[in-house]
């Protein structure tokens, strides 16, 4: 199975995409989805909705894996991260991409084994667990691709969702 991992932002969309048989993942790209901070919201929402699609017609995902929003904080961020998840998870549902949500603590626990880790220790798992030299940069990238190994140990397709 292709599983396109989506770690939502409005300045950074952190991706990465993996393909998973056997119980062993094989990279097939990662990277990040940028917008330009002096550009007003609509426009930047636009932009990750079209490089989303890109990205899905380009890597053929079966799945998109994305972050549930957690946020204890900045409620304008809250809100625009959402937003941002919003045009996500649409290019997926235009693209006939089935999608599972996944908790941080879900995915800490997947990749890490520890529902608290730290950020460090689960990019250095991903690192470890995907034989890559380094963690993959920006951080959210890394997010993105522990969320896609987080559904690959997960996904079961018997179970409903």
């Amino acid at each position: 199975m292709r599983i396109l991992g989506i770690d939502p932002g409005y300045a950074i969309v952190g991706f990465g995409v993996l393909d998973y048989d056997g119980n062993k993942f094989k990279v097939v790209e990662y990277g990040a989805i940028t917008t330009n901070a002096n550009e007003n919201m609509f426009d930047r929402l636009k932009s990750i909705y079209d490089d989303a699609c890109n990205v899905i017609d380009r890597v053929k995902p079966d799945f998109m894996a994305i972050e549930e929003l957690f946020f204890n904080s900045n409620q304008k961020t809250a809100i625009n991260v959402a937003q941002a998840r919003g045009v996500l998870l649409l290019a997926a549902m235009n693209n006939g991409v089935e999608i599972h949500e996944y908790t941080p603590l879900q995915v800490k626990q997947a990749v890490a084994g520890y529902g608290r880790a730290d950020k460090n220790q689960v990019q250095q798992m991903v690192k470890l667990l995907l034989g890559l030299k380094e963690v993959p940069k920006p951080d959210d990238t890394a997010d993105a691709v522990a969320i896609a190994i987080c559904h690959g140990h997960s996904y079961n397709p018997r179970r409903i969702y």
